[in-house]
């Protein structure tokens, strides 16, 4: 259904049927719960602090001896953040606080895996480009060059594509 036919139908419905329709929608849908849930009650603060915890646990786990160091973790969270229209100074506050955690890891258990590189460097890229987007390079510029100094540090495979990433700075 396109949404000119969606447009259309709703105009056919009264108030009531409408409300009905949001009523089935919000209890059949675990989606449209998260949504209106978090419109009635953004609590950004306290999905931030568990994205967090999640991530760390996924570098430094609480419950289990390995550590998986999966950037998809956060990805799925800062993806579902951005679908519900979160600060983006709270997006950003998170896909630099991926990046931190996974420089400490690396500078703990050198990681062998080439793949774990290439993903963060795209992750620094995308990190830069939505602060800049978003006009938030003043409250992240200490923490982009201490990510990129650890990087650096560090001797990352992926150096130079982070390199690459830095000259939007300039």
């Amino acid at each position: 259904m396109s949404k000119r036919s969606l447009k259309k139908y709703l105009e056919t419905l009264n108030e009531e049927q409408l409300r009905e329709q949001i009523m089935e929608l919000y209890t059949t849908f675990k989606d449209v719960k998260v949504y209106y849930d978090f419109v009635f009650n953004p609590k950004e603060d306290k999905l931030v602090r568990e994205c967090k915890e999640k991530i760390a646990n996924e570098y430094f786990p609480v419950k289990r001896r390995k550590p998986r160091a999966r950037r998809s973790v956060a990805q799925k969270y800062i993806k579902h953040f951005l679908t519900l229209g979160v600060n983006p100074l709270q997006v950003a506050d998170v896909m630099w606080y991926n990046l931190e955690i996974a420089t400490t890891f690396n500078a703990e258990k050198q990681v062998k895996q080439e793949a774990f590189y290439k993903s963060m460097a795209r992750s620094f890229d995308e990190a830069l480009k939505y602060t800049l987007v978003h006009g938030l390079l003043d409250q992240f510029r200490q923490r982009i060059h201490k990510v990129f100094d650890d990087i650096e540090a560090q001797e990352w495979p992926s150096l130079y594509t982070v390199e690459q990433s830095m000259q939007l700075l300039e």
